[in-house]
């Protein structure tokens, strides 16, 4: 509907500035004629949208502009009214109850029960399984060290099981799935880098202070090749049908083919490195690694040491302690 597509080009507008006609047309899927007939729909509905000639040209909403309450349906404050409990659940903040009781107030305001009623319908639980008063605990410090612009000191384990010490200034916090990370500016690379909560040991907040950086622009978290020291390669996995639940979490769906005999059938580029071999010994024998042969091959050699391991152990305990198979 017309109406829709306007209300979606005022919100945009407000959001991100000025936009061309084209790229507006691009993302509605019109003509850009209909997009100039909006536009002129705008002005006479008392929208300030400003059009700009030249190859930087668009369309802007003029400064001070805002957007009021009435523009929000029912749903979507009581949509926002949830994620903002989840936010403040997860990060234990006091100063969000402000916030949520003026979004509660547009909810009561709106003289219907169905926006309440829509917003028991949603939980936003951003607490990681196993680490809530932990990972708080990470965030209520890090979160303390960016308002006061204050450097942090964290004792780190990488994705390779390396311990170090680092000094950082923290500028971002990022809720990936069910992980938290920090983006903080380090010290010792010169560099942003992205560290995992479940990996900080110890986090100081330090007295030094610290000029913000400006952030690297992102609109989504993902992995990034480099992180890995190890490059990415074909890799062929082949699963067995009783841990398909686990394999549809794991993996793009566009990776898994479903084999006649239920099995399933991986493809795709990893990095062979630590986060790799641990991935696929926590299928125990329910994966294959049918290519490559090296990585097979170093999957056997890790599970013959921790069979090793295990004898060892056994040996230990009937010589020391008499142990007699019983617990």
């Amino acid at each position: 509907m017309k109406i829709d597509r306007v209300l979606a080009m005022t919100v945009l507008l407000l959001n991100r500035g000025r936009i061309s006609a084209k790229e507006l047309a691009d993302r509605f899927e019109v003509s850009t004629k209909t997009i100039y007939r909006d536009m002129d729909t705008l002005s006479r509905a008392g929208i300030p949208v400003a059009a700009y000639p030249g190859a930087s040209g668009g369309f802007e909403l003029m400064e001070h502009y805002t957007i009021s309450r009435q523009h929000l349906t029912v749903d979507e404050i009581a949509s926002i009214f949830a994620a903002v409990k989840g936010v403040k659940v997860a990060l234990d903040d006091r100063a969000l109850d402000g916030l949520l009781e003026k979004v509660g107030a547009l909810l009561r305001r709106s003289g219907s029960g169905q926006g309440a009623a829509y917003s028991e319908k949603l939980l936003f639980d951003l607490n990681p399984w196993g680490q809530g008063k932990d990972a708080r605990g990470k965030l209520g410090l890090l979160r303390q060290a960016m308002e006061q612009s204050r450097r942090v000191r964290l004792q780190y384990i990488n994705m390779n099981g390396t311990d170090s010490g680092r000094v950082v200034e923290p500028g971002r916090l990022i809720l990936k799935g069910n992980v938290w990370y920090v983006q903080a500016y380090c010290l010792l690379r010169r560099d942003f880098r992205s560290f995992r909560l479940s990996r900080i040991q110890g986090i100081e907040v330090l007295d030094e202070r610290f000029e913000p950086r400006e952030l690297p622009p992102q609109e989504r978290f993902d992995w990034k090749p480099d992180w890995s020291e190890a490059a990415a390669v074909g890799v062929t996995l082949r699963f067995s049908a009783a841990v398909r639940h686990r394999v549809g979490d794991a993996f793009d769906h566009h990776q898994v083919h479903v084999l006649e005999d239920g099995s399933l059938r991986v493809q795709g580029d990893f990095p062979l490195d630590e986060w790799f071999y641990g991935m696929i010994l926590s299928y125990g024998g329910h994966v294959v690694i049918e290519e490559p042969a090296q990585a097979a091959e170093e999957v056997v050699r890790r599970a013959e040491h921790i069979l090793r391991l295990y004898r060892n152990a056994d040996t230990l305990l009937s010589t020391s302690v008499g142990y007699n198979g019983c617990i």
